[in-house]
């Protein structure tokens, strides 16, 4: 059954990271999107045994680095210092797309413009003149990796929300997203279905009347979490 917390507000950045990171099976080898998807790897537990890989060409990654800790040459995809874990270990970038095309990377936390109900994803490229396309290995990642998350904000800023019938957008790639983390709810698409499991903020009735796409609730028991 669907957990609606309605008695707060959306969830912020930090909260968001870390609803996502509590989700992440113990021991998986997970990928790390640019941008709000990195700060993933400040919240998981050091206990869970997760590896992160970075398409720059390293496992074994560790949260962001700051003050003393942090190095120069030691950055992430986004160019953002990060730290180093024990038995952490570099390799050329080839082989690191190598890993991700090859089925090898369990899960991949992406951000998005839009994702439909299918589960088709447009992240690379909002097809406006003066935009400027960042494929980078989004596309090698959303086909590779076992499974794929999507963290995003439900909403444009001008209200229109990102969960779509259909994108509009250049797509990435074809039916991949498999479940999608927003500020106001979680969704899991099943391929003929968008079952809510958790709303933030908001009702299930009133997010069905402001998202265009059939949703459904979650059958399965969603365990109740704090996020503070």
């Amino acid at each position: 059954m669907i957990v609606e917390h309605t008695d707060r507000g959306p969830l912020g950045r930090d909260e968001m990271a870390r609803v996502v990171a509590a989700d992440i099976p113990r021991g998986a080898y997970v990928n790390l999107g640019i941008g709000q998807p990195t700060t993933v790897g400040d919240h998981l537990p050091p206990y869970a045994g997760i590896t992160l890989h970075t398409e720059n060409g390293m496992l074994g990654m560790g949260p962001a680095a700051t003050g003393d800790a942090i190095d120069p040459d030691l950055i992430n995809a986004g160019k953002f210092p990060v730290t180093e874990l024990p038995g952490a270990s570099y390799f050329h970038h080839a082989d690191s797309f190598a890993m991700m095309r090859g089925g090898h990377i369990d899960l991949c936390v992406l951000g998005a413009y839009q994702v439909s109900a299918s589960g088709d994803l447009a992240n690379w490229h909002t097809g406006e003149p003066d935009a400027i396309p960042a494929v980078g290995g989004a596309m090698d990642l959303a086909v590779g990796a076992k499974q794929v998350f999507v963290l995003m904000s439900l909403f444009t800023r001008t209200g229109e929300p990102k969960l779509v019938r259909e994108c509009t957008y250049p797509l990435t790639a074809l039916r991949c997203v498999d479940r999608i983390y927003t500020d106001v709810a979680t969704f899991e698409i099943t391929g003929d279905q968008v079952l809510v499991r958790e709303t933030w903020g908001i009702s299930f009735d009133e997010l069905r009347s402001r998202v265009d796409v059939p949703l459904t609730v979650a059958r399965q028991e969603v365990a109740e979490r704090h996020v503070h």
